[in-house]
């Protein structure tokens, strides 16, 4: 029998449409029985419209009303009438009318469901992700499936009207050292040889170019094979962008009016037309991250002097060992109990620090700030220099009722990022983090290389085709570590949205950088070779960047998982719960391919 097609959405529907007949498609949401009156709330991606099987309708369509469960898939046809004004759903774009059913088909019924579909669902993760197609349904996913949409339209709208191709790179490509694992793909054709998935699009949109394609984007797939993280995923999408003779400005003003459409258009929300800009020494001394949340201030402050005079020896032997003493102010927190203290100090000791000091401000007689507990005894103790309390809480800024925390550190980057893993959980604990405010801000001049002790050598800080910035070129190999890049992340509320910089397009600065990092030109040429052979003729000056569009919409949705936006994602050990994949395939496969499987050897037995 052929279904009852719709001749509207479920979502469409308002008070200028009493009278009309309608046909609905959709899934039964909720169903309610009031004295012999069905109402049945009918759900599309649309919206959601509530149909009624009025007292005096035949015994089929009550029987048929009767049988309805929730998510079965279900027609009806009727007339649209004004709800009666006692009535009036004012939660419901379609909340001013009914559609009064004359006619009903069931397309197809739904078993038991291992989950309630609702605005959000409370199902554990791992359920969501194994029944996808109905979390899917709910409608806080269709909200991001549409934002998602939305952004990604917006994306290449503007793109286009600045004058930027949208070119697809291949998806086989070499295998190349990128920072992470590569994920294989085995040739059938050419045994024993692979193709590699993209990590990112980087070499190929160089190639562009040096191909004269001016500007390029892509909203790019990539893959890395990584160990099991929390909120990664091995596949994700960026917005790939590349552009010819740019300088670093060029790049930043591209991205801020991108950005500026994208949450107009999308979200209704105005952003400033030029994002801060913070030199990332400046954001590891001020926030401990290059990735600062500037939704708060409670900026970090050097004791250096003042902490030198203490009677504190951590603080001593740290800044005598070329360290630093970093100290923020919690306001109004100085009622935090010992064990909130060692919540806080625990966050620092993920990065390395040996232990948290503290201190409480409350106010003495005549209004005046008194330092208590904790370290407080070596800036007002016995044996501190007189009024080194007073310069303390002076230096901080810090009003009685304030908690002081300090961490102290032989290396000055562990001291920062301890203190700056302590303002990022003050600044969730104490609801400073409003999902609906977007801080954004550019965070530049990284350095260029960074000292890998375990391998006892340089490496690249993003990758080894930055540009190192002008005046750092003629003692590049001399003192690498001072090198700045001409690099640049996009940071917004507290995640790296977006990385990329200004690339190399002189062939011999490449080859010096790759010397530094322990490059051959013999490896240079097996690894990089096209792009090498490319470089020879006449490569322009240029730049780009890639915005992370998971992570984008995630931050724009509100959310803190990217997982939300992902129509299908793997969870955190990389398998999907839905499909079961990864699997295994059979013998067959595996021998078109010239691949054996070995079984993993228990180091721990022996031998």
């Amino acid at each position: 029998m052929e279904y009852l097609k719709r001749t509207t959405t479920c979502g469409a529907l308002r008070k200028g449409d009493a009278g009309q007949t309608v046909v609905l498609n959709g899934w039964v949401h909720r169903k309610r029985d009031h004295g012999g009156i069905s109402f049945i709330n009918l759900r599309d991606r649309y919206g959601i419209t509530q149909v009624v099987v009025d007292a005096d309708a035949g015994q089929d369509l009550k029987a048929a009303a009767a049988e309805l469960k929730n998510e079965y898939c279900i027609a009806v046809r009727g007339k649209v009438r004004p709800r009666p004004q006692s009535m009036v759903n004012p939660e419901m774009a379609t909340g001013e009318i009914e559609v009064v059913v004359s006619d009903r088909q069931i397309l197809t019924r739904c078993e038991t469901l291992p989950f309630q579909i609702d605005e959000r669902s409370d199902a554990k993760e791992e359920t969501r992700l194994k029944y996808r197609y109905l979390d899917l349904r709910s409608g806080a996913m269709q909200y991001r499936m549409r934002l998602r949409h939305e952004v990604a339209f917006a994306v290449r709208e503007h793109l286009a009207s600045e004058g930027f191709y949208e070119i697809e790179t291949p998806t086989f490509i070499r295998s190349t050292p990128e920072g992470a694992r590569d994920y294989l793909v085995p040739s059938r054709l050419y045994p024993g040889k692979f193709y590699a998935l993209p990590q990112s699009p980087q070499l190929y949109k160089q190639i562009l170019m040096v191909s004269g394609m001016d500007k390029y984007f892509q909203i790019a797939r990539c893959y890395r094979d990584e160990d099991a993280r929390g909120d990664r995923q091995p596949e994700f999408t960026q917005i790939d962008i590349e552009m010819s003779f740019v300088k670093r400005d060029d790049v930043l003003s591209m991205v801020e009016r991108l950005f500026g459409h994208v949450f107009r258009k999308t979200l209704g929300v105005d952003l400033p037309p030029n994002f801060r800009r913070i030199p990332y020494d400046d954001a590891m001394e001020l926030y401990g991250t290059d990735k600062p949340d500037l939704r708060f201030n409670m900026e970090m402050k050097d004791l250096g002097d003042i902490a030198a005079r203490s009677t504190f020896q951590a603080f001593q032997d740290a800044l005598a060992a070329g360290g630093a003493v970093k100290a923020l102010v919690a306001p109004g927190k100085a009622d935090y109990s010992r064990k909130q203290i060692e919540e806080l100090e625990a966050a620092a000791k993920v990065y390395r620090a040996k232990g948290m000091a503290w201190c409480k401000l409350t106010a003495g007689e005549g209004g005046a700030a008194v330092l208590e507990g904790g370290a407080s005894k070596f800036f007002a103790g016995e044996g501190a220099p007189p009024g080194l309390a007073s310069e303390l809480v002076a230096a901080l800024g810090a009003k009685p009722g304030d908690l002081i925390l300090m961490v102290a550190d032989a290396k000055r980057k562990v001291a920062c990022q301890s203190l700056g893993a302590v303002r990022s959980k003050l600044g969730k604990d104490l609801g400073l983090c409003d999902p609906k405010r977007f801080e954004f801000a550019w965070i530049i001049d990284f350095p260029m290389f960074e000292w890998n002790e375990d391998e006892n050598r340089w490496e690249a800080a993003h990758h080894m085709f930055t540009m190192p910035q002008e005046k750092y070129h003629a003692t590049m190999e001399s003192d690498p570590g001072s090198v700045k890049g001409d690099l640049y992340d996009l940071v917004l509320n507290g995640y790296e949205l977006a990385s990329g910089s200004i690339r190399i397009h002189d062939p011999e600065l490449q080859k010096r950088v790759f010397r530094i990092v322990g490059f051959s030109e013999a490896e240079a040429q097996k690894k990089f070779g096209f792009l090498t052979e490319a470089f020879k003729y006449g490569p322009p000056p240029h730049g780009g960047i890639a915005p992370g569009l998971d992570r984008l919409v995630m931050l724009m949705a509100g959310d803190t998982s990217i997982k939300e936006v992902i129509a299908f994602p793997k969870n955190s050990f990389a398998v999907s719960p839905m499909d079961d994949c990864p699997s295994e395939v059979d013998q067959k496969q595996l021998d078109e391919l010239h691949i054996k499987i070995v079984e993993k050897v228990d180091s721990s037995e022996p031998r």
